[in-house]
C-alpha cells in the first residue's frame, strides 16, 4: 500500500465513524548520525519510523490524535477515538478545513532528495577528519567533539475535500566545536554545514579549521564599558533579527493582538532599500516545499518591499481571524493543527562589503554570539546577552564577553544596513548587518 492509499484509507475511517470532514498526514523518518569526541566514538545511533495524524471535524469542533503504527487494521479505533473527542471539545469558529487548496506542486525541479545515504563509517570519517583538524591547530586544547548525520523523511497528506499529495526530502550535516585556552581561561566556538544534498555540504577539514580558529579568536576577552554604540551582527547571527520579525507578523499573533507590528501592515517597518524574502521553491532550499501544512503550494513572495511590511504569515485558520486569505505557510506536525511560520526566509543583500559597513565606525561591537531570549514580542523590547569583538578604527579589535546589548526592535529595524555577503546556510538568512545607536551594558 503507497503512502496515499493509506491515507485516503484512514480518511475514509473517520468519515464512517461519523466525522463532517478529515485530514491524515504521515510522516516516515530514517536516520543515521554519529558523535565523536577526542578520537573516540560516544554515539552512533540509527532510528527509522512512522509518525500518523488524523484530525477530524465535527462542525466547528476538531480533535487530533497520532499513532505509530501504520497498519490499516487499526484504523477504525483511531477514528473512533478521534470522534469521540471532537464531540467533547469547544467550538472553535474559525477552525476547518482550507477554503481551497491547490493542486500539489511536482516536488522534483525543487531537487529535496539526494539518494546518497551515507553508511556509518562514512559519518565517522567525516567527524574524524572536522575534530583531528581542529585539535591540531596550535592554541586548541580540547574538544567538545564532531557529530555527523544524515536523514529521510516522507511526507503525505490527504483531505477529505480532495487533496492529496507527497513528497520526500533528505539531509546531510556536520559540526564540530572547539575549545582553546586553560583552566578559567578557556574559551569555545563552532562551525557547521547543513544540506539537502551531499555535494554541498562544507568539506570537513574546513569545517574543523575554523571552528579552531573562531575559538582562539575569543581568547583573553575583556568586558567593555556601557556606551551608545553602533553594533554589528555577524551572519551566523544576524538572521536571530528576522526571526524576530517573522514573529512579529505571524497571522497567530497579529490575531491574538500580541505582535508589536500587529497594525503594521502596509507601513515601513525596516529600513528604506531593505527586502525580505520568503520562497517556498527554491532548489534545494532547507525549508522548500511543494505544498505547506493544508495543501496550499506557497509562492515566492516579498514579505517587506523596500522596507515595507506587505502581508502577514497566515494559515487558514489565522486568515479567517483576520479576514484574509492563507498565504500559504501552514506548518503541522502529526501531534497538533497546523500553524503559520516561514518557509526560506531572507534579508536580500546590501551593495557594500563588511568592512566597508564597518568602515566608518570609531567604536562599535561586532556579535559572533547571542545568550537567551529577553524579546518582549508585545512591545518589541530586545535586550540579549552576547559576545563578539569591538570595532575600533573600522576593524575588529579585541575580543569581548559577558555584555548585553539592548534597544526597541521597531527602531533596530528602521535603523539596520545591509552588506553584501548574504549565504544560504539555514533555513532564515542573513548578511551581515550593522544598527545604529544600541546600548551596549559592559563594566
Amino acid at each position: 500500500m503507497n503512502d496515499l492509499d493509506r491515507l485516503s484509507d484512514l480518511v475514509a475511517a473517520a468519515k464512517r465513524a461519523g466525522a463532517d470532514a478529515a485530514d491524515a498526514l504521515l510522516v516516515q523518518n530514517a536516520s543515521l548520525s554519529v558523535s565523536r569526541r577526542l578520537g573516540k566514538i560516544e554515539q552512533l545511533e540509527r532510528a527509522e519510523g512512522w509518525d500518523l495524524g488524523l484530525r477530524v471535524f465535527l462542525g466547528k469542533r476538531q480533535a487530533i490524535v497520532s499513532s505509530t503504527d501504520p497498519d490499516p487494521k487499526g484504523f477504525g479505533a483511531l477514528a473512533e477515538r478521534a470522534v469521540a473527542m471532537a464531540k467533547v471539545v469547544p467550538e472553535d469558529p474559525f477552525g476547518g478545513l482550507p477554503d481551497r487548496f491547490d493542486p500539489p506542486r511536482d516536488a522534483a525541479p525543487l531537487d529535496l532528495f539526494d539518494p546518497t545515504e551515507p553508511t556509518a563509517e562514512q559519518l565517522i570519517a567525516r567527524a574524524a577528519a572536522a575534530e583531528d583538524t581542529a585539535l591540531a591547530v596550535k592554541g586548541v586544547t580540547n574538544s567538545e567533539g564532531a557529530d555527523a548525520s544524515w536523514g529521510r523523511v516522507r511526507i503525505a497528506l490527504a483531505m477529505s475535500n480532495g487533496f492529496a499529495g507527497g513528497y520526500q526530502r533528505s539531509s546531510h550535516s556536520l559540526s564540530c566545536t572547539a575549545l582553546a585556552g586553560e583552566g578559567t581561561a578557556m574559551e569555545r566556538d563552532y562551525e557547521w554545514s547543513s544540506v539537502v544534498h551531499l555535494e554541498d555540504l562544507e568539506d570537513a577539514v574546513e569545517i574543523g579549521r575554523k571552528a579552531a580558529e573562531k575559538a582562539i579568536a575569543r581568547l583573553n576577552p575583556t568586558r567593555p564599558k556601557t556606551a551608545r554604540i553602533p553594533v554589528v551582527y555577524d551572519p551566523r547571527v544576524s538572521s536571530s533579527l528576522l526571526g524576530h520579525l517573522s514573529s512579529a507578523i505571524n497571522g497567530a499573533a497579529v490575531a491574538r493582538g500580541t505582535s508589536f507590528l500587529r497594525e503594521s501592515l502596509g507601513q515601513q517597518v525596516l529600513a528604506k532599500g531593505l527586502t525580505v524574502r520568503d520562497d517556498p521553491t527554491r532548489r534545494r532550499g532547507l525549508r522548500s516545499r511543494p505544498f505547506d501544512g493544508e495543501g496550499m503550494a506557497g509562492q515566492p513572495r516579498a514579505i517587506v518591499q523596500d522596507g515595507v511590511l506587505t502581508t502577514w504569515i497566515l494559515d487558514w485558520r489565522a486568515a479567517r481571524q483576520l479576514g484574509l486569505a492563507s498565504t500559504g505557510h501552514a506548518s503541522r506536525g502529526t501531534g497538533g493543527p497546523p500553524g503559520p511560520a516561514p518557509t526560506n526566509l531572507w534579508l536580500e543583500a546590501g551593495t557594500v562589503t563588511p568592512q566597508a559597513l564597518m568602515a566608518d565606525i570609531a567604536e562599535g561591537l561586532y556579535v559572533t554570539d547571542l545568550i537567551g531570549m529577553g524579546v518582549n514580542g508585545v512591545t518589541g523590547d530586545y535586550s540579549r546577552g552576547a559576545a563578539g569583538f569591538m570595532i575600533r578604527g573600522g576593524a575588529l579589535a579585541e575580543p569581548v564577553s559577558e555584555i548585553t546589548i539592548a534597544g526597541n526592535l521597531k527602531e533596530m529595524f528602521l535603523h539596520m544596513t545591509a552588506a553584501d555577503d548574504l549565504r544560504f546556510r539555514r533555513g532564515t538568512d542573513a548578511p551581515t548587518i550593522r544598527i545604529e545607536g544600541m546600548t551596549l551594558a559592559g563594566a
